[in-house]
Formats: structure tokens, C-alpha cells, sequence
């Protein structure tokens, strides 16, 4: 009984959540933002790949796979689509260089993790997330 008051309660929470959102919206064309949002759940599956083999110990590779998917060497990846398809063009100046800060953060999380130094690499982990956090805390793009 208990979860079928829960649900319309949480679902009201959430709704009201939304209409409170003060984030600045980021207004871009849909085949950028559609990008942008299949960049961004690509860019979760590398954290949580890179979090699994920080893990296990496995620190080359997971700067290898941070630089590959999230560093500086990531950038550009819509470069040759049109215009429209690009979502950095469309971003507001700000947010895009939280985005660039996020690329060089990931270099440089990978240049620590190639060392080999687990206690260093693993103090390194927060930067990794840093630019996202603060970017999806200030924009949106809905």
C-alpha cells in the first residue's frame, strides 16, 4: 500500500523539481542536441569503464581508454557533420569551456594514470567528472 502512495508522491516531487530547474537552457538544433546527448551517455560508459579498471588495477589502460573516449584527443568528433549536427557551435561560450576544461582534466587524468601511481590516480578520479558536474548543473538543453 505504502508504494502505491510513494510512486504519484515521488512522480509530484520530480515535477516540481522541473518547473524549479534554474539551469540556463542551451537551446540548439535537434541533430545537435541529439548528438550532444548520445556523446554524453557514451562519455558515462567510459567513466564507468575507466572506474572498473582503476579498480582492478588496470591504470594504463584506464588512462589510455580516458584519453581515447574523454581527452583532449576526443575532440571534434562531430567535426565533419553539418553545421546543425555540431553541438559545439550552438553551446553558449561558457559551456563550452567547461567542456574544453573536461577534455584537458581527462589528459591530464590519463598522464597521471600512465604512471602507474595508484594513490595519485586514484585522487586524480574526481577530475574526471568535474567539468560534467558543473555543466549539467548550469545548462540544459530541454
Amino acid at each position: 500500500m505504502r508504494s502505491a502512495l510513494f510512486l504519484p508522491l515521488l512522480l509530484l516531487v520530480g515535477a516540481l523539481h522541473a518547473a524549479e530547474d534554474a539551469r540556463q537552457l542551451a537551446p540548439m538544433p535537434a541533430a545537435a542536441e541529439a548528438n550532444l546527448r548520445a556523446e554524453m551517455r557514451a562519455n558515462l560508459l567510459a567513466l564507468n569503464e575507466i572506474l572498473g579498471l582503476v579498480a582492478a588495477g588496470k591504470l594504463a589502460e584506464a588512462g589510455a581508454l580516458a584519453e581515447k573516449e574523454l581527452g583532449v584527443s576526443a575532440m571534434g568528433k562531430h567535426r565533419s557533420q553539418p553545421f546543425d549536427a555540431r553541438p559545439g557551435p550552438h553551446m553558449p561560450p561558457a559551456m563550452h569551456a567547461i567542456g574544453m576544461d573536461g577534455h584537458q582534466a581527462a589528459s591530464a587524468f590519463a598522464r597521471i594514470a600512465a604512471t602507474g601511481d595508484r594513490e595519485r590516480t586514484i585522487a586524480a578520479l574526481p577530475s574526471l567528472t568535474a567539468a560534467c558536474v558543473g555543466c549539467h548543473y548550469a545548462y540544459r538543453i530541454r
